[in-house]
């Protein structure tokens, strides 16, 4: 089976790496993210990741937390590095080498975020991880995701999530939620379908960057998305 896509960034929320857990890692799920993705980069496609920290540190909210909202947003930065490590150990542990690079330097856990040398990472087959965000306040992982999949010139973003795709209303909630298999970006933001922050958005819609949204938490789904299967939802 040849992959569809060549290079990916793969999005993950910091609360899928929870598991059932109410805060923090959940090995398990670590240990399985590593094997879906070894088994992509085994055929040859080229990963880079960007994940959330809101397993750690939600900063969103000043009112509540009494911490500004720049300070709080640095805060989740790091979060998203803590993450990185976590993850960049289970790959390593799986047998695929890997890149921590941060927008925040801290040269003693991770590179610099260089564009042209984290391009030329995945060349060589390295699972690329992203962390501390796009290195601003105010601009979430999911812009984050956006941007770094436009710099490196990806194929797709790939947003792995807990629900298998778009749906018209919030399935947990509306058991008539109907679910898209193919949607616009256009109907996305007419119909205000939260896919991602409308800055993300706008720049994938921009830059026509397919995103596809599907279940990571299915063993196997991220290798049936790479190869073309129809999973998920695709919004191109």
């Amino acid at each position: 089976m040849l992959p569809k896509y060549k290079r990916i960034l793969l999005k993950l929320s910091g609360e899928s790496l929870m598991g059932d857990k109410n805060f923090g890692l959940d090995s398990a799920v670590i240990a399985q993210y590593a094997k879906d993705i070894k088994q992509i980069t085994e055929m040859g496609v080229q990963v880079a990741l960007v994940i959330g920290g809101g397993n750690i540190y939600r900063g969103m909210n000043e009112a509540e937390t009494g911490i500004e909202r720049a300070q709080g947003d640095y805060m989740g930065m790091l979060a998203t590095v803590i993450n990185g490590m976590a993850v960049q150990s289970g790959l390593e542990k799986a047998g695929v080498y890997t890149r921590l690079q941060s927008a925040i330097k801290m040269e003693q856990i991770a590179e610099p975020y260089i564009r042209r040398r984290a391009m030329r990472h995945l060349e060589k087959g390295r699972v690329v991880i992203f962390g501390a965000g796009t290195g601003n306040p105010y601009f979430t992982t999911d812009t984050a995701g956006s941007l770094r999949a436009i710099e490196i010139k990806a194929d797709v973003i790939l947003k792995g999530t807990r629900v298998d795709g778009i749906y018209s209303a919030d399935p947990e909630k509306d058991p008539t939620a109907k679910k898209y298999d193919k949607i616009s970006f256009s109907d996305c933001i007419s119909q205000k379908l939260s896919v991602m922050d409308m800055t993300a958005f706008t720049l994938c819609m921009e830059n026509n960057l397919p995103i596809i949204v599907f279940d990571m938490n299915q063993p196997g789904n991220l290798m049936r998305v790479v190869t073309g299967e129809k999973v998920g939802t695709l919004v191109s």
